[in-house]
């Protein structure tokens, strides 16, 4: 699989595209007036412990107080290593090629606290500094979610001072290698200095540059400790580095046909970045100096502008319908225009593997996290539902975020999640209508004009007699002009006051104004509840 990335950088908005086999799968903006979180360590102060959901509110300088969950605090370990074989510490290893890289490696499995570990208004008080590590950007009315279990990532290996095992990513896949990079990195671990995860890209590293690298981390810890010592809470002790720099450090290695930049300044950062820990991938960073944009000598801009709308369409001629809502994103799977020949099952089966592929890639490319529905088209057969779910399953294995897809249900839906650690790029880089407020729909015109009979009736039966000007959007003005000519005539036989409707092009669509014309009063608010 070929593989891309691109990098455009601008005085005010940062943006890298990664590609596979020349589609774009995965679009990341970096805007210096929206701070990325994830992976930054501060030195809290517990705002608030709630036993009774066993978590506590932490103010870490944001907005809204950070989110610490009892699993996200830091036990004896020591106490739990007769329960654990360790095997499945390979599973739970992945953090290092998530979303973000730091703060995802040092999770306990299955997010839950262990069953000895003590409650936590036992661990925690109110006022108490705690040194946290965010994990999740404040999304919609939720602060960040932070843990204790901090990590710190670096090229090859994640360090967890916390820990106390070595853990390998479950992505490098042939077990005898993974127990082979494990023993090699508990050689240059210092005893009781911490955890660790071997990285993806550390598959063929020596044990020389493990060295180095742990004993970097190691010092960086220290360092952080350090500054607790005359740091007030709440106070930033980290900032994990910028968009260019984790990208370049989380992807970029062999697998990876070239990086392409169009900034001299990025170019440079990168490529001495890449002198210290990989000089052999210098050769494949290209500066890009063409007249048009990167991008569109891509031929990605168009594919961008398209991330919101709700149609994505399928090589086919079948489409998916993606909605988002406050609790899950459906997609609807439909056929479209796509008939097939003579086996109605085949044409399904086709539809709907083409939609498992961009259902995958469309959830990377917008940044789509927490449940999603994935409404198939009905197949007969269950082998034809298993190859559905295969499929889909195969192509999120692509992703940096982890994934989980269920089996097909008696509904014949798929059920799955995705880590979310930040707004999808629908939510920051669009905001509500201030029409209609987010709903996407607006009143017709005539059930305007409806409301509008209403509330002149209501200042009638008040005993109401100054004359009244009422203000409408222009389409909704033209709707009474050419369908109800005798609207003004019959409210105002109705109400037993002088009408005069107007069109205001500074309204909204479904707004209107009831001005009363000697005072000059808005009344509005007053009578037109409905």
């Amino acid at each position: 699989m070929k593989r891309e990335i691109l990098i455009s950088a601008a005085n005010r908005e940062t943006r890298v595209a990664i590609l596979e086999d020349d589609q774009l799968v995965e679009l990341l903006v970096d805007r210096p007036d929206v701070k990325r979180l994830v992976g930054d360590i501060f030195v809290g102060k517990v705002d608030a412990v709630l036993p009774g959901i066993q978590a506590a509110f932490v103010d870490i300088g944001t907005e809204k107080a950070a989110f610490l969950h009892a699993s996200d605090l830091v036990y004896d370990e020591d106490a739990a290593d007769d329960d654990d074989d360790g095997e499945d510490e390979d599973d739970d290893s992945d953090g290092d090629d998530g979303a973000e890289g730091p703060g995802g490696g040092a999770r306990r499995r299955g997010g839950r606290r262990r069953a000895d570990a003590p409650p936590i208004q036992d661990v925690l008080k109110k006022g108490q500094d705690i040194i946290v590590q965010v994990t999740k950007e404040a999304i919609s009315t939720k602060g960040p979610r932070v843990t204790a279990q901090v990590s710190l990532a670096g090229r090859f290996l994640v360090f967890m001072p916390h820990a106390s095992r070595v853990g390998v990513s479950r992505k490098i896949g042939e077990r005898a290698e993974r127990q082979r990079l494990r023993e090699l990195v508990e050689g240059v671990l210092p005893e009781k200095s911490g955890g660790v995860i071997v990285r993806t890209v550390g598959e063929d590293v020596t044990r020389e540059t493990f060295e180095r690298e742990l004993q970097t981390l190691i010092a960086q810890w220290k360092r952080i400790k350090r500054k607790t010592t005359f740091a007030r809470a709440p106070a930033l002790l980290h900032r994990e580095t910028s968009l260019t720099r984790g990208i370049v450090r989380d992807i970029f290695s062999t697998k990876v046909e070239n990086v392409q930049v169009d900034s001299k300044q990025v170019y440079n950062e990168i490529v001495d970045y890449l002198k210290g820990v990989a000089p052999e991938l210098v050769d494949r960073v290209k500066l890009y100096e063409g007249t048009a944009s990167l991008f569109d000598k891509a031929n990605i801009e168009t594919e961008i502008r398209d991330l919101f709308k709700r149609r994505c369409d399928l090589p086919s001629g079948g489409y998916l319908i993606i909605e988002p809502t406050e609790a899950l994103v459906s997609i609807d799977v439909n056929s479209g225009r796509f008939t097939g020949k003579k086996d109605p099952e085949k044409t399904i089966l086709r539809i709907n593997l083409e939609a498992a592929r961009e259902v995958a890639r469309q959830l990377r490319l917008r940044d789509v996290g927490g449940i999603i529905v994935c409404d198939f088209i009905d197949m007969e057969t269950k082998a034809n539902r298993d190859r559905v779910l295969q499929e889909l399953r195969s192509h999120l294995g692509r992703d940096r975020a982890r994934t989980r897809a269920f089996a097909v249900s008696d509904l014949g839906l798929i059920e799955m999640t995705r880590q979310r650690v930040r707004q999808s790029h629908l939510q920051s880089m669009t905001e509500p209508c201030p029409t209609c407020h987010g709903t996407g729909r607006v009143f017709t015109p005539e059930t305007i004009v409806r409301r509008i009979e209403r509330a002149v009736k209501r200042m009638a039966a008040e005993g109401k007699r100054d004359p009244l000007l009422v203000k409408l959007y222009p389409e909704v003005a033209l709707h009474v002009l050419e369908e109800e000519k005798d609207l003004l005539k019959r409210l105002q036989k109705v109400a037993g006051f002088p009408l005069e409707l107007r069109d205001d092009p500074l309204l909204r669509p479904d707004e209107f104004r009831l001005v009363v014309k000697g005072a000059g009063r808005d009344v509005t608010q007053q009578y037109a509840v409905a």
